[in-house]
C-alpha cells in the first residue's frame, strides 16, 4: 500500500477553496489564506480541493499540506510532517506522518520557518514521487 495520499480530485485552482476563504463571518479563515497561497506557489504542478472540509494543497494528486480554520486557532499542516527537518520546532502532533503548526491570532509565527516547512514539504512530496527536478507534472 502506498504511503501517499492520494486526491485524484486535486485541479489547478478550486474555486471551491475560494469560497471556503471568503466566507462571511469567518476571520480565522483570512489568517489561512497566505500561508495557502504560498503553497499554490510552490509549482506550477500544485493542486488544490476542499478535503475534509479544509483547503488541501497536493502535487499532482499527491497531498502534501493544508490549512484549517477552527475557533481559536488555525493549524497549517503536513501529510508528511513527521520527516520534515523542524529546527526552529514549530511542529505539533505526534502520529505516525502527519504533523502541523498551530497558529493563534495576536500571536507572532516565525514566518521564515514556517515558509521554509512549507518548501520542504513540497520538495519533500516531488522527491516521494520521482519528480525532484523533472519539471511540471500533469493537472
Amino acid at each position: 500500500m502506498s504511503e501517499l495520499f492520494r486526491l485524484p480530485r486535486a485541479v489547478r485552482r478550486d474555486p471551491a477553496v475560494e469560497a471556503w476563504f471568503a466566507a462571511p463571518g469567518e476571520e480565522l479563515r483570512r489568517l489561512a489564506r497566505p500561508w495557502f497561497d504560498e503553497m499554490r506557489a510552490c509549482g506550477p504542478d500544485v493542486g488544490e480541493l476542499l478535503h475534509d472540509g479544509f483547503p488541501t494543497a497536493c502535487v499532482d494528486d499527491a497531498a502534501f499540506a493544508y490549512v484549517a480554520a477552527f475557533s481559536a486557532h488555525v493549524n497549517v499542516g503536513f501529510f508528511h510532517g513527521a520527516t520534515l527537518k523542524d529546527p526552529d520546532r514549530l511542529l505539533d502532533g505526534a502520529g505516525k506522518r502527519m504533523r502541523h503548526v498551530k497558529i493563534l491570532w495576536g500571536r507572532p509565527v516565525d514566518e521564515a520557518a514556517l515558509s521554509r516547512l512549507i518548501a520542504a514539504a513540497y520538495a519533500d512530496m516531488r522527491k516521494r514521487l520521482g519528480t525532484d527536478g523533472q519539471g511540471p507534472l500533469s493537472l
